[in-house]
């Protein structure tokens, strides 16, 4: 018996009892069905889910019913994020251990999840913070070090000294750390590495293949890799090794003016140990900002070392000069500078009172007391080289730096090495072993994993394993002899970095990944914010190549996912909503006032899957009005009499026909916005004009009982991935066999489409002046005869000279006069 009201806890407990029951979501391999792998990026277990988590993961789940319906084997898997730390922060700040409030959050957050209704198979769950995970992670890092993919070296970092941890160029906000608000130090410390940089050409190349991700996306990408030819260039240096520059515009050689180096070159430290200033510059230089944003608006700073170098073109002496802008481990560490051709090179010398040679022609006057003139030309005062344009100048210079040893072409990349090393403690240790007498040696594989203590204490931000001889204490598994663990931590992003691989045989204990990876992968569909376009997906693809080159996945996937959907913020009163800014919405009381469906209708609703959305309390409550007329209009046609009945399409009147019609239209609308388009929006946009069709039609008997259930049936299926629970609900009382989440996605009746008329749009000389309609048949001439009849458009066109008629058929006409 069907309620007469609408009411979501009923209807949203009972289906998700019955998925539950059922297992209808749980995924298994089948070979002679073809695979759909629709994931979203899983989530840090902060305690609550957002607004964001909402709309990314039920735009998943839209992506995933709906491919169920099209027939497909679909894998729709979740998990968490599990290390990071915001878990060490609330350890600190509650007197608890990470992994205690990591864990209770898990189980609040899946329940959100789950009261969501999302098609998750739940069995496949996975942490990133438990040892049976993180296991398989420390295994593939072993092996990239006996292959000497990873090294550990000393390095520059950013060193936060209250936090005592190494921070991204992105932690450092005004030259403080983002959590502490120290200042921030240049401080060189051990780390270890991985070798990204031999997989640069191909992470680049691969691009190409993404033709489903964001074109946005994959630009990020190769700007992030920063691919480019230059030459490298030797300036001498009397006493010593020449001093390497590479530049990717040699053109401009004849133009330079100044050599600068990183504060910490050996030229710069050799310099300060015989001058204050210089030792102090050093020192200032230790707190200055790293982001590439950042450095290019700081103030530029530097000091003449008092050296020379030898230019190669022009043997001329030039100075050398330290700048804050310079970075030790971009590149050499030194860089040639053209004020005239380079806008930071022009603010330097401008500042220090440097030379400004222009050596590149202008297409126009320009003012070189303004600025640099950034663009190619012709060369000019550039000794033989006068003339040339740049490729031929570039060619030419080349040959002529490598015949005299002085220089050579080369392939540079902005990509660095990825350095993994973490000195906090909430992570997964790294498996080495250090020893006096053997050095770093990899932990052997029946010592794996080196599991992370979690009954610990943080009485403050070092992490607690450092202090640790317990867990410190060990022996060299070479030699024998007394040795220590190390006790850094892996950067996070190693765990999201193949955890989408994992969920294709999580359960598996005899490796890191099993023959179902093959069967799953690669990710079909991928969901997830903008703001993860470089490093999460960088680093993702790289480990899918290191998977593939350790024989763990097949070449047949050379990337891990083929589509992707970069979903937009969740804003409220114009900005991202955010604690700090006081305007978040919590869904959990939305879910329980209106139920999971309208906040899922509201949020696909609202604005396409990959734009910003506005929140707006209006429109949650429009979207639970559909839903409550959807129920009503079944209800009230049941009250009434009607009966889910076969469709009978012979004897349709008219407004059956143009039901019919409107009907076949949505479904071939609604199909390509869901498998090409992805525009959700206008998914539910159709499904409503098809409701108000549906809601004044009138049809009665067997004929008109067959229409209705062949629009109700299409409808509820169309609706079914984006409010599963009632369209779980009303298609048992609408005649649908089964479940909905198993019926086949409604497929399109070709004679439905057929008109017996066709509205014509009217031009007069390209503006709309009228509308009619003519047979759907009806040939050139009687088309053009109705046009010439309207009424509106003999106004147009009267005293005038018909100098063209322009048709396209079925659709529009245009009369050209004069």
């Amino acid at each position: 018996m069907m309620h007469e009201q609408y009411n979501p806890a009923l209807v949203e407990d009972a289906a998700q009892s019955l998925w539950v029951d059922q297992q209808s979501f749980r995924a298994i391999e089948d070979p002679t069905r073809e695979k759909f792998y629709c994931l979203a990026m899983f989530p840090y277990p902060s305690g609550r889910l957002h607004m964001g988590h909402v709309r990314n993961y039920t735009i998943g789940d839209v992506i995933a019913r709906y491919q169920r319906m099209r027939g497909k084997n679909v894998l729709q898997p979740m998990g968490w994020d599990a290390f990071g730390l915001p878990a060490e922060n609330a350890a600190l700040k509650n007197g608890d251990a990470p992994a205690r409030w990591t864990f209770e959050n898990i189980d609040y957050m899946r329940g959100q999840l789950q009261r969501l209704g999302l098609a998750y198979d739940w069995q496949r769950e996975l942490a990133t913070c438990t040892p049976q995970y993180y296991r398989w992670e420390q295994w593939l890092f072993t092996r990239l070090v006996r292959k000497g993919l990873a090294y550990k070296k000393t390095s520059f970092v950013n060193w936060d000294p209250v936090d005592r941890t190494v921070l991204a160029n992105e932690q450092v906000i005004d030259g403080r750390g983002w959590r502490s608000g120290a200042l921030v130090e240049r401080r060189e410390i051990p780390q270890w590495f991985i070798k990204i940089t031999d997989y640069a050409d191909e992470l680049i190349d691969d691009l190409n293949q993404l033709e489903g991700w964001p074109e946005q996306v994959r630009t990020m990408q190769a700007n992030w890799i920063g691919r480019s030819r230059g030459l490298q260039v030797d300036f001498a240096l009397t006493g010593g090794e020449p001093l390497t520059v590479f530049t990717t515009r040699p053109d401009t050689l004849f133009g330079v003016s100044y050599l600068a180096v990183a504060a910490e070159h050996p030229l710069t430290k050799q310099a300060a140990q015989t001058n204050p200033d210089i030792a102090a510059y050093i020192d200032r230089c230790r707190h200055h900002k790293v982001a590439e944003a950042e450095m290019a608006t700081m103030e530029k700073e530097g000091v003449d070392l008092g050296i020379t170098v030898t230019h190669p073109l022009t043997g001329a002496a030039i100075p050398v000069w330290s700048a804050n802008f310079v970075l030790m481990d971009y590149g050499t560490g030194a860089v040639m500078a053209v004020p005239a051709h380079d806008e930071r090179d022009f603010e330097f010398a401008l500042q220090y009172g440097l030379t400004i040679k222009p050596v590149i022609e202008s297409t126009d006057p320009h003012e070189y007391r303004l600025g640099a003139m950034t663009r190619k030309g012709l060369l000019f005062d550039s000794g033989e080289f006068t003339g040339l344009a740049f490729e031929a100048a570039f060619d030419a210079i080349a040959a002529h730096l490598e015949a005299k040893k002085q220089g050579q072409v080369q392939i540079n990349y902005r990509l660095r090495d990825w350095g993994v090393s973490r000195q906090r403690y909430w992570g997964c240790p790294i498996p080495i072993i250090n020893c006096p007498h053997c050095g770093a040696v990899p932990v052997p594989d029946d010592q794996l994993p080196v599991v992370l203590p979690t009954d610990v204490i943080m009485n403050g931000p070092q992490s607690p394993i450092k202090q640790s001889r317990e867990f410190i204490d060990t022996t060299c598994p070479e030699c024998g002899g007394a040795a220590e663990r190390e006790t850094d931590t892996f950067d996070t992003f190693f765990e999201s970095s193949w955890y989408y691989a994992r969920y294709t045989c999580p359960d598996f204990t005899g490796g890191m990944l099993d023959e179902r990876a093959d069967y799953w992968l690669p990710v079909d569909q991928y969901v997830g914010g903008v703001e993860h376009a470089v490093l999460h997906l960088l680093y993702a693809r790289f480990f899918h190549k290191l998977m593939r080159d350790e024989g763990l996945i097949s070449n047949n996937a050379p990337e891990p996912f083929t589509r992707l959907l970069t979903q937009g913020m969740v804003n409220k009163d114009g900005s991202k909503m955010s604690k700090s800014k006081g305007n978040t919405v919590d869904p959990q009381p939305l879910i329980e006032e209106y139920g999971a469906d309208t906040v899922r209708l509201f949020m696909m609703f609202a604005a396409p899957p990959d734009q910003g959305l506005e929140w707006s309390d209006a429109g949650v409550e429009g979207a639970h009005r559909f839903l409550k007329r959807l129920w009503r209009q079944v209800y009230e046609r049941k009250q009434a009499g009607w009966q889910a009945v076969p469709l009978v399409t012979t004897d349709l009147d008219d407004a059956a026909r143009a039901l019919r019609r409107k009907l076949h239209e949505t479904i071939v609308r609604v199909s390509d916005d869901v498998e090409k388009r992805q525009t959700f929006n206008t998914v539910i946009a159709a499904n409503m004009e098809l409701f108000n069709e549906l809601n004044k039609f009138e049809g009665q008997g067997a004929v008109g009982g067959g229409v209705i259930t062949e629009v109700l049936q299409g409808m509820i299926k169309m609706l079914a991935p984006i409010v599963p629970h009632i369209a779980h609900a009303l298609w048992p009382q609408i005649g649908g066999a089964g479940l909905v989440i198993d019926a086949p996605w409604p497929e399109v009746d070709a004679s439905a489409l057929v008109r017996d008329e066709l509205e014509l749009m009217v031009q007069v000389n390209g503006k709309l002046r009228g509308k009619v309609m003519v047979p759907a048949g009806a040939d050139k001439t009687a088309q053009e005869a109705a046009a010439m009849a309207n009424e509106s458009v003999q106004r147009h066109i009267d005293g005038q000279i018909i100098k063209k008629v322009i048709l396209v058929p079925g659709r529009l006409i245009n009369i050209v006069v004069g």
